[in-house]
């Protein structure tokens, strides 16, 4: 996979795309990952890229002309199977989103920044917007981080045990159950004993079990959706 992220600030994503589970994924060679700095698409020499809007509406709003040429540029090198803008408007990001973009070869993230980016661009050049959440950012790397944390992760190889992405939480609509680890027992805190029986179909039975009361209790928006899938 290649993902492209176009940004007036790369310096915030720099830390958090260069490692851990991100990091590995690119020095293995899963990901080719790049950022990209809006500005060098700039045509005037001090690298603006930002404008008032017209009809008198406070802050600032990122320019058509170098988010256009930044776009064409990137696409005159490959095919893209998606340009996504991190928008607080968009399409809530979730599990299955996650899924579905994991099976892309080619995508942009576009980061929104100031007050947003001129509406011509979401009109024109975007194929998808997406928002992790109904709160604003100062600009859209965060988000653009946590979309790729999400997506890299689900690649074939990039986690040493592929069940464990399967399980994970979210995936068909359910929480994931409690997990524990050794010590079995800690100040008198008991791991269930079921854990320790080595009974491989009831474990998954109580997993199950867990997972399903964890989501009607705490989710139940979950659950719902979880019950109608399966219909």
């Amino acid at each position: 996979m290649r993902i492209d992220i176009l940004t007036v600030v790369p310096e915030l994503l720099e830390s958090p795309l260069k490692h851990s589970i991100i990091g590995r994924a690119q020095q293995a060679g899963y990901l080719e990952l790049e950022v990209h700095n809006i500005r060098d698409y700039s045509t005037n020499k001090w690298r603006r890229v930002d404008d008032y809007p017209f009809g008198g509406e406070a802050g600032m709003i990122l320019q058509i002309e170098p988010i256009d040429r930044a776009i064409s540029d990137l696409k005159s090198q490959r095919a893209y199977d998606e340009v996504i803008y991190t928008s607080p408007d968009g399409e809530t990001f979730s599990q299955g989103i996650a899924n579905e973009l994991s099976l892309r070869e080619n995508l942009i993230i576009l980061c929104g920044h100031y007050k947003g980016i001129d509406h011509r661009i979401r009109e024109h050049l975007i194929t998808r917007e997406i928002s992790v959440g109904d709160y604003v950012l100062t600009g859209g790397e965060l988000p653009a981080a946590i979309m790729t944390d999400a997506i890299v992760r689900l690649l074939p190889g990039v986690i040493g045990d592929a069940e464990s992405a399967l399980s994970d939480t979210f995936q068909d609509d359910l929480l994931a159950p409690p997990i524990y680890t050794r010590p079995a027992e800690y100040k008198g805190w008991c791991v269930p004993e079921i854990l320790l029986s080595g009974h491989a179909a009831k474990i998954e039975e109580w997993k199950m079990n867990q997972a399903t009361e964890r989501t009607k209790r705490l989710r139940p928006d979950l659950w719902e959706r979880h019950k109608n899938a399966g219909k």
